[in-house]
């Protein structure tokens, strides 16, 4: 996990480079379409709210996820005519994926994968296939897969017409690098990873385009440390969530350095930390790392973008404290590679 955990910026480098020529292509389904429909599962799923709330807050148009259900246990017939069907999945071979987005083509959508198996199943089953150039993943838990998938879902917005610059996709794999290195040399991080060894779990939050990244960081923390961990939108953290925020359960709380959704983060770090919780903070620039008790750098990239180096100082907080819990991280128990669901 950790080697691939580094091998990150150079896979979104290729990737980058491989996908953005690709727009052309996105823009002639984005005229035949009108909304967007998410089929994913775990990490992917993760991406695909990325995505959703990408797609809607710079592309204008409304996006949802796939109950896959629907289509595989209920077969339920959707019209889903003017919809564009995003199946997501880092192997391309689960089943379900396969199926749902089969479905939804049989329902009238125009149909996207993004994978990174060139020749899988599911790239060969849908009209225009984004592959990622990840590079085979061998520990289970997602790293370069899941972060390439984002880098996928980036220039899906810009062929769905996000008012974005390429420019700020294309500085993620140094900025990626960047926050390894400070992530690694941080006085922080080993403070902790011990005092998350304490504790039997932890809530992750942030909101909007950060979203995904609390999800994905909190799968991290249970698949590959088995501790309870909670991913919620901070707005639904304040609906009632808040209470379970004591001594023996911190925040974890995820933000870009900029954006609409910064200043609740930071208020709802100083709410944690006046229960007498402890709140941990990854990004947010220095206004959210002064409100934490203690805090990891995030990218210095727009908010757009801001996911893909997000996730990097959780990646590296998760595989530290695997390792001081005594787990391997590379094979947590009863996980697979690829899982297949009905």
């Amino acid at each position: 996990m950790r080697a691939e955990i580094g091998e990150q910026p150079a896979a979104l480098r290729r990737t980058i480079d491989a996908l953005l020529p690709r727009i052309p292509e996105l823009e002639g389904l984005a005229g035949e379409t009108r909304q967007v429909l998410f089929i994913a599962r775990g990490s992917s799923d993760n991406a695909a709210v990325y995505g959703r709330y990408l797609v809607e807050s710079r592309a204008g148009r409304l996006a949802t996820l796939a109950a896959p259900s629907i289509a595989t246990t209920y077969r339920r017939r959707l019209d889903l005519d003017g919809v564009l069907a995003v199946a997501i999945s880092q192997s391309g071979k689960t089943e379900e994926i396969v199926e749902t987005m089969e479905w939804a083509a049989a329902c009238g959508a125009r149909t996207v994968a993004v994978t990174n198996g060139a020749g899988s199943p599911l790239a060969e089953a849908a009209e225009v296939a984004l592959l990622t150039e990840a590079g085979d993943e061998i520990a289970v838990p997602a790293t370069k897969t899941y972060t390439t998938q984002l880098a996928a879902l980036a220039v899906l917005g810009l062929g769905l017409g996000a008012g974005a610059d390429a420019g700020d996709l294309r500085r993620v794999p140094d900025e990626v690098a960047r926050v390894i290195e400070l992530t690694e040399a941080s006085e922080q991080l080993p403070g902790i990873v011990e005092e998350l060894a304490a504790v039997p779990g932890a809530v992750v939050s942030g909101r909007g385009i950060a979203f995904g990244t609390a999800l994905e960081l909190a799968l991290k923390i249970k698949e590959a440390c088995y501790l309870h961990a909670m991913g919620l939108s901070y707005a639904d953290l304040l609906h009632g969530p808040i209470a379970v925020v004591d001594d023996q359960t911190p925040a974890l709380l995820v933000a870009a350095e900029s954006g609409p959704t910064l200043p609740g983060t930071i208020a709802l770090a100083e709410r944690v930390r006046g229960a007498g919780a402890r709140a941990y903070g990854i990004g947010g620039g220095s206004g959210l790392a002064a409100a934490c008790s203690r805090a990891l750098p995030g990218p210095s990239l727009p908010e757009w973008v801001a996911p893909l180096g997000l996730i990097v100082p959780g990646q590296l907080l998760v595989e530290a404290l695997a390792r001081r819990l005594g787990v391997d991280p590379d094979v947590p128990r009863g996980l697979n590679k690829v899982t297949q669901t009905g």
